[in-house]
């Protein structure tokens, strides 16, 4: 289940159940404050936290978690994953624990939470409906052919991370991020605004916003929780081709109603 992104505001009273009503509780949250908190609703909540380790892959990590909840399944507990946010979303763990849990007959499910996402679009104002949105995890765009739409918003996930094959560093360089620059600068001009986001994870916090021009963004320190934004960079194309031929069928339509 996901515990949203700042404390105590974004719990459901579903989540709430299930955490309550759960024998295990398991955490994979971002910040201490947020497990002590957790803490207080469950007498037996174990965090994921320790999992990692310097150097060590995040998939092995995430793979460790979906194992210590599995154990505790198989041993006919009620199992409740709480992570922050919304669990499926940049989660490959809550997915996978729930394929397991389903392939041994177990019953098992996920509760949704408000996301970064979420709050991004609340935060920075965006109604992602009005222009599109485009969203890529940056080491993927790095490592893939994908096909960038500039005349919407694109919003990138983990641009601290960008150019990690190992998905066990920490935090790459500016010389990495440098690489991502030059490939955004196909589609964007240098001086094209840039926001960098990261949501409040505690009530007495504000979400933080900076912006900045994209040849900047190499030299900006960033951390793993933050977001970076592109705002469109062009005006959308009428494609008349297809207007065409809807105002074609729309005149067929008006025909056949005389």
């Amino acid at each position: 289940m996901g515990l949203g992104m700042t404390l105590g505001s974004h719990l459901t009273p579903l989540a709430r159940s299930h955490i309550q009503r759960a024998d295990v509780v398991f955490a994979g949250l971002s910040d201490a404050i947020v497990e002590v908190w957790l803490g207080r609703m469950h007498p037996d909540v174990r965090s994921l936290q320790p999992c990692y380790a310097e150097g060590k892959s995040r998939l092995k990590t995430y793979r460790e978690w979906v194992e210590l909840m599995m154990t505790e399944v198989r041993a006919g507990k009620r199992v409740c994953g709480v992570f922050y946010g919304h669990p499926g979303i940049f989660a490959w763990s809550p997915h996978k624990a729930i394929k397991a849990a389903r392939a041994e007959g177990y019953e098992a499910h996920m509760e949704p939470g408000i996301s970064a996402e979420d709050c991004l679009y609340a935060d920075l104002g965006i109604d992602p409906g009005r222009y599109g949105c485009q969203h890529f995890e940056a080491s993927q765009l790095l490592f893939y052919e994908r096909r960038i739409e500039n005349t919407g918003y694109l919003v990138l996930w983990q641009v601290a991370h960008a150019g990690d094959w190992s998905l066990g560093i920490s935090r790459t360089g500016p010389a990495y991020r440098q690489v991502l620059v030059d490939l955004l600068a196909r589609d964007y001009p240098l001086d094209h605004p840039v926001i960098v986001y990261r949501a409040a994870t505690l009530p007495i916090q504000q979400p933080r916003i900076r912006r900045i021009a994209l040849r900047d963004l190499p030299q900006v320190p960033l951390s793993a929780e933050e977001t970076v934004v592109l705002p469109p960079a062009a005006a959308m194309k009428p494609n008349r081709a297809v207007l065409d031929r809807i105002e074609a069928l729309d005149r067929l339509e008006a025909g056949a109603k005389t």
